[in-house]
């Protein structure tokens, strides 16, 4: 699996050299608006077409938690359409496009010209029915996984059995090589461009075996599990978690399910839009 992966990534991570410079408004971390915090933890109060939705944002994840807070009080979020719902997956929103977009309107890249560097939890926090977490380009274009500066999803999920999270712990445990295969790639990009243009193969493939041995020695002294908590979870409210270490898990609804419930079981069209429109009213802070 991972000898197979060496050519592939290697293209990406070549590709991504030459296209950094081009995507750096892109990649720009979101303004400083640094929240005076306690233990407590912030609540926002989303007032849908649906009904209402009441989340709590973690101090874990300082940076998604201010930045939010810092969107619901410029209004940001006042109008926005839920433009993806999947049942028994999630519900997302927070394309500011949304607002005056037409019913054959494509969503999904409205945001406010920002990313969020990742701020993974895990396992502490995980998606589990009811969290709240970021949503963000893909690895190919993303590879430190930066969230979105604006768009989120609410997870609805489904209820697992022991014997699916069995398999699932192994494919989490396959992806977690991915990773590290990745980045060893991208720390190696310079060589490896280097060798490219020597068209030098048979150093390539010394170079691919040392990467897999590393990546091999790595991943066998932090080999991912899935905690208790996560099993229970998992097993009895259902989530999503296949997601995990993956997206940034920032909060989790804790009033309104039921309106989550109602906006997931909603008719759905193209790109898993609802055909008649759900919007977020208005978003405050608590």
């Amino acid at each position: 699996m991972i000898r197979s992966l060496f050519l592939s990534i290697m293209m990406v991570a070549l590709t991504m050299m030459s296209c950094s410079a081009s995507n750096a408004e892109g990649t720009a971390s979101a303004p400083a608006n640094k929240q005076t915090t306690n233990n407590k933890m912030t609540k926002v109060k989303l007032e849908t077409s649906m009904g209402n939705i009441v989340v709590e944002l973690y101090n874990e994840t300082p940076q998604h938690r201010d930045n939010f807070v810092k969107l619901v009080k410029e209004g940001y979020y006042d109008g926005v359409l839920f433009h993806r719902v999947i049942k028994d997956f999630m519900i997302q929103t927070g394309d500011g496009n949304s607002k005056t977009a037409g019913p054959e309107t494509a969503l999904g890249d409205g945001d406010p010209g920002y990313t969020i560097p990742a701020e993974f939890v895990y396992p502490k926090y995980f998606h589990k029915r009811g969290a709240l977490a970021a949503a963000r380009t893909g690895d190919q274009v993303n590879p430190e996984r930066r969230s979105s500066g604006s768009q989120f999803y609410i997870v609805t999920g489904k209820i697992y059995s022991s014997d699916e999270l069995q398999m699932m712990s192994k494919r989490m445990a396959d992806m977690a090589k991915q990773d590290i295969f990745r980045r060893l790639v991208m720390e190696n990009r310079q060589k490896i461009e280097q060798l490219q243009q020597a068209q030098d193969q048979s150093a390539i493939q010394a170079l691919q075996n040392e990467l897999i041995q590393q990546t091999e020695a790595e991943a066998a002294k932090s080999a991912p599990s899935m905690t208790d908590e996560q099993i229970d979870a998992y097993t009895s409210i259902g989530g999503t978690p296949h997601l995990d270490g993956q997206y940034t898990v920032f909060g989790e609804v804790i009033e309104g399910m039921d309106v989550v419930d109602k906006i997931q079981n909603t008719t759905t069209g193209r790109m898993d839009r609802p055909t008649v429109d759900i919007k977020i009213i208005k978003a405050t802070v608590l």
